[in-house]
């Protein structure tokens, strides 16, 4: 995979949406260009268009798709360009500003994930055609349109506790916190207010893709062709996702689907879908969470006790605990953690993760019963003693958890394409391919 494409799979964690690596309505014109389609305030170019085309066919090339006819593939390029340029003017209408550091953030987490330093990143996108400065305004468009997302969905997706409550009690969420599918989808889209003839087209159309894919047709190649969801362009793949992510009757069939397998044609309120299931994996295991009780006494450097003295300190009280003096009484003497001194310098049961790493260090290579010797943290000189360790099932906290999450990606994948739909709907759109 080279570096363009890393960078698109990069970018999608922190907005989905359409291919990065394009012109937009706001590339520059190109001598002898011509419009292509009027959106609201601004126009799409033909040679943005061409250069969507191009990575679009380059992407299909690489999973070894067969290409759709030209003009199906121009018809639904063009369609994304609209609808991503829609999402960009409302950003630009809101004031949506993103900052040079934040930029600069978005681009060095990208080159991180790819295991490469911020000069190697530069280099490996100049040895691709693609240039630091381009690839900065690609991550600028796609992070003003996940901050428009952001505030025109995510914003009104709420899930009550009752929800998550009934949820997890419910037979399908004790069956779906488990299984785990990567899918592909096919939408073919209904109208807010569709009449029963447009239900029937579109019910039609949707049975003669699913006739196509039970004669051999290729999925991808259908999907970039006829679908109208968002990911149409990727082979339809949306990626990993729950059952209960998926609007019903899709999340109670997926168990009995095999791999490889297309559902039929089924209604839902963007429209009919068809759902190909690519893989899937086993279900999550019960999650076990180490915990250590311990207590500690805490002696922080001060304008009249320097680091030295402080460490001094810290040396005699460990000399008095080995001695034999009570743990609990030179705590509530000496100690200055507020949090635990009053408690004679217990911690209770504590997470070691959430504890910065010189005290967890020296907790894990502590045996029961045992004194440490003093230690530094930035927060001061410690002693320590473990007290007890366990097993902690915290199963159940991370199961309300995954429920909240699914159950909120399902509203929000609902209402992403009910809100799509709609700004296309009210948008004025006038096309010349």
């Amino acid at each position: 995979m080279n570096v363009k494409n890393k960078l698109i799979d990069s970018l999608r964690p922190l907005a989905l949406g359409a291919l990065l690596l394009c012109a937009t309505a706001h590339a520059e014109v190109r001598p002898l260009d011509r419009v292509v389609a009027i959106v609201d305030n601004d126009v799409i170019m033909h040679s943005q268009l061409q250069q969507r085309l191009d990575e679009v066919r380059q992407n299909l090339a690489r999973r070894g798709g067969e290409l759709p006819p030209g003009d199906a593939l121009a018809a639904q390029v063009l369609e994304r360009l609209i609808v991503e340029n829609l999402q960009l003017q409302l950003g630009e209408r809101s004031g949506i500003r993103i900052g040079d550091e934040e930029l600069n953030q978005a681009l060095a987490t990208i080159a991180q994930r790819n295991n490469l330093s911020l000069e190697q990143f530069r280099a490996a996108l100049a040895r691709d055609g693609l240039s630091y400065e381009d690839a900065r305004e690609q991550v600028r468009r796609e992070l003003v349109i996940s901050r428009v997302r952001q505030r025109r969905v995510a914003e009104r997706v709420q899930v009550s506790e009752q929800e998550v409550q009934n949820f997890l009690a419910s037979d399908l969420g004790k069956l779906q916190l488990g299984e785990e599918y990567r899918l592909a989808n096919i939408l073919v889209p209904l109208a807010e207010g569709a009449s029963p003839a447009d239900i029937q087209r579109a019910e039609q159309r949707a049975r003669d893709l699913y006739a196509q894919l039970q004669r051999g047709a290729d999925f991808a190649r259908l999907a970039v062709a006829n679908s109208a969801s968002e990911n149409a362009l990727d082979g339809g793949e949306i990626g990993w996702r729950k059952a209960a992510q998926l609007p019903p009757p899709f999340d109670a069939m997926l168990g009995q689907m095999r791999v490889g397998e297309v559902s039929e044609p089924l209604r839902t309120p963007p429209g009919f879908i068809l759902l190909k299931l690519l893989d899937k994996r086993g279900g999550e295991q019960g999650v076990v969470r180490e915990e250590v009780r311990v207590r500690h006494i805490l002696l922080k450097p001060s304008e009249i006790r320097s680091d030295a003295e402080t460490r001094e300190l810290a040396a005699r009280l460990y000399q008095r605990l080995r001695d034999g003096e009570d743990f609990a009484t030179l705590a509530k003497s000496f100690s200055e953690d507020p949090g635990s001194a009053l408690n004679g310098g217990e911690l209770n049961w504590i997470d070691p993760n959430a504890l910065v790493p010189e005290f967890r260090e020296v907790m894990a290579a502590s045996r029961i019963g045992e004194l440490s010797q003093p230690f530094r943290s930035p927060f001061g000189w410690h002693v320590l003693e473990v007290l007890d360790r366990r097993s902690s099932d915290a199963s159940g906290e991370a199961r309300e958890q995954q429920a909240l999450n699914l159950l909120r990606n399902r509203k929000y994948e609902e209402e992403l394409q009910n809100w799509l739909r709609q700004i296309r709907d009210e948008a004025y759109v006038e096309t010349r391919l």
